[in-house]
């Protein structure tokens, strides 16, 4: 178990935990929260040593094996399976063994080492591997693609996929769903069921936390404070804990009368259609849970938009993409296309669709970031459109701080504002004192949400475009800014992975995929089963597509080095709609059909290149099919080395035997191997020469 008793820990002059105690069991699934800033991330670094605390004691079994995401941003043009394999510490512990004894010509150190390889799994380790990758949303080469091809978000998702590469006892998590979308994320989550060691996750998604813990641990004015529940069972028993505190209680009676208001506004329409069956849930929650709003210290609303357009937006075919940087005029990506949709005042739509898809495409181009590449985008008269863009800097400039940004602003949208009406307007999204003046560059993530928050409640829109507005934003800012969406009187465009803010948010949903935009029919429930189905039915192609190869190699494929012994590796890898750990060795192709013949002679003179060809080529197939026998008796030899391995009765003598043996034919395999692929090469020149 992990024992933290009376646990003092300081961070400069900051106390973030004081006389704190918890104990998790084994097993245990962890969700840790608490506000931006409480101190969460400095837990994580005191668990694995980074840190040490000032006062108390910290105790994890020795024994355990302690896996996290790394934060840095990886530099290598490592393959990305073997950057994912690497996170595997028995495997690579079990490959430098056997590195080391093969140095050393140590034959019982080399039988030792191959045990160790065995217990690590090491034959179905690439397909593991891979599976990792294609669930975290990459996609056929791209799982064998150098690390430093990837953008950021990728690489963070390789570094995920590192993490969850490890045999570990422990699991820190800390914000894991921040580069993922909708896919990944509940692939993710299905992956973190099934995983029986203990789990501690960081996380402002609050379904995802729902879904995965059954223990919330509450780091608040440095304590630690344990919950028997998952997020919303959290949420009750604390609000419960509040209500009991009278200091607390007249600002919780004004803050429930607000939102009995927001739930009579919105009631009558529940029974329109199913989406808002789903919302009025998350009404009730946010009745139920108002004590728990109290504490928020950060609340905010969108002002009235001076106008409502009806329609918006008309989209009469239009195509959006991009324009290849350098690339001459018309060289252009068109990602959708064929969009011919309307946009009405006060609608709310949810834009759903994986990553790649094109939804941040689409709105930037309604955003006006980009051109549209065809058709015709017509805007109703006056409207306002305020844009939260998923990278912040894209709208942000490093170098100057939140009042020079809300100063240029006022001059464009309000031209009579005064610089202390500036400074008290960016006090509400807490930037106070010096930090108005502070370089937007050094600010944190959930600083920059909140300064492009308040430019947008300043520009007084009435068309909101959200593209992942929550990817830095605690749990109270969340929730202070569902509350304000849903007063807006406007219409909201949100591309989001929080489910939970799309299930309060959104009446209705464009799915954004193959190309084209297309109202879905369903809740984010029915989304989820449609994702699971698309996962089931690719998986299902990827096995049928691997069978087929393989019946189309026969008995010519060599499979050799570690390859030649995991057979399971590449059907696990199909299974999980991945490719192949190591591809089998190639087949010679067969002899290109010759053209059709006008005259006899042409005929016999076609006849005899063949025979040429078959004549030159004989040898070098009779050797490739002695080639092939002999890899398949080393294979069976190999394979019953390490099944005598394996059982235990040899003595020490034979071990060393059986340890240079297995070396050996290792050696002559990867002979055998370079040797057919040498073959095959020129059996391919020959007959393309013909």
């Amino acid at each position: 178990m992990i024992t933290l008793r009376n646990i003092t820990l300081r961070r400069g002059t900051k106390v973030v935990l004081d006389d704190a105690s918890v104990t998790l069991q084994p097993g245990e699934k962890v969700g840790l929260v608490g506000r931006n800033g409480a101190g969460k991330s400095s837990l994580f670094a005191l668990l694995t040593d980074r840190l040490h605390s000032d006062k108390g004691d910290v105790e994890i079994p020795r024994q355990w094996a302690v896996g996290e995401v790394a934060q840095n941003m990886p530099e290598t043009d490592m393959p990305a399976t073997e950057f994912v394999l690497e996170g595997d510490t028995r495997l690579m512990a079990a490959r430098e063994a056997l590195a080391k004894a093969e140095a050393e010509d140590d034959g019982h150190a080399i039988a030792d080492a191959h045990g160790l390889l065995m217990d690590a799994g090491a034959f179905d380790a690439p397909a593991r591997a891979q599976a990792l990758l294609m669930g975290l949303g990459f996609k056929g080469a791209q799982v064998d693609a150098p690390v430093n091809s990837f953008s950021g978000g990728w690489r963070m998702r390789l570094q995920l996929a590192r993490a969850l590469m490890c045999p570990a006892d422990l699991m820190l998590l800390d914000e894991p769903t921040n580069h993922l979308d909708l896919d990944a994320l509940v692939w993710l989550e299905a992956w973190l069921q099934r995983y029986d060691g203990t789990l501690i996750v960081i996380s402002h998604d609050r379904e995802f936390l729902d879904a995965i813990t059954k223990v919330t641990l509450h780091l608040d004015e440095a304590k630690l404070h344990r919950y028997g529940g998952n997020y919303t069972a959290f949420e009750a028993m604390r609000a419960e804990r509040m209500v009991l505190q009278q200091a607390a209680f007249d600002k919780q009676q004004d803050r429930m009368a607000h939102l009995q208001k927001f739930i009579d506004r919105f009631k009558a329409k529940a029974s329109k259609a199913k989406q808002a069956q789903s919302r009025v849930k998350a009404l009730e929650r946010m009745e139920r849970l108002a004590p728990v709003l109290t504490s928020a210290d950060f609340s905010f609303s969108f002002r009235e938009p001076l106008s409502l357009p009806n329609p918006m937006l008309m989209f009469d075919q239009v195509s959006v993409g991009y324009l290849t940087p350098g690339a001459p005029e018309g060289d252009e990506k068109v990602i959708v296309r064929g969009v011919d949709r309307s946009v009405l005042a006060g609608q709310r739509f949810g834009i759903l669709g994986a990553n790649g898809q094109g939804k941040s495409t689409l709105v930037k181009t309604i955003a006006r970031m980009q051109p549209s590449l065809g058709g015709t985008i017509t805007e109703g008269k006056g409207l306002s459109i305020g844009y939260f863009a998923q990278q912040e800097m894209d709208v942000l400039r490093p170098d100057e701080g939140p009042l020079q940004h809300m100063v240029r602003l006022a001059k464009e949208v309000s031209p009579s504002a005064r610089e202390q009406e500036l400074r008290d307007f960016l006090g509400q999204f807490r930037f106070v004192g010096d930090m108005v003046n502070q370089a937007v560059g050094s600010l944190s993530g959930g600083e920059k949400a909140r300064l492009v928050l308040a430019m947008l409640v300043w520009q007084r829109p009435n068309l909101l475009l959200l593209d992942e507005p929550t990817n830095h934003l605690d749990l109270q800012t969340r929730e202070a800014l569902s509350m304000a969406l849903n007063e807006f009187e406007g219409t909201v465009m949100l591309v989001s992975h929080d489910r939970a803010l799309l299930r309060e948010v959104c009446d209705e949903f464009w799915l954004v995929a193959d190309g084209k935009v297309a109202p879905f029919d369903g809740d984010l429930d029915d989304y989820q089963r449609w994702l699971l189905e698309q996962s089931k039915e690719a998986a299902r192609q990827a096995k049928e597509l691997a069978k087929r190869e393989k019946s189309a190699g026969g008995t010519g494929t060599a499979a050799g080095g570690t390859a030649g012994a995991a057979g399971s590796a590449g059907s696990s890898a199909s299974a999980a709609g991945s490719v192949s750990a190591l591809p089998p060795a190639p087949v010679a192709p067969p002899a290109p059909a010759p053209a059709p013949i006008a005259s006899r002679e042409d005929r016999k003179a076609a006849g005899q290149a063949r025979q040429r060809v078959a004549e030159q080529t004989r040898p070098l197939r009779k050797e490739m099919e002695q080639i092939d026998a002999r890899l398949k008796a080393l294979h069976t030899e190999r394979d019953g080395l390490e099944a005598q391995l394996a059982g235990g009765t040899l003595n020490p003598a034979q071990i060393a035997d059986a340890g240079k043996r297995l070396k050996a034919i290792g050696d002559e395999v990867d002979e055998k191997e370079m040797r057919w692929l040498a073959l095959s090469e020129q059996v391919d020149a020959l007959q393309s020469a013909a």
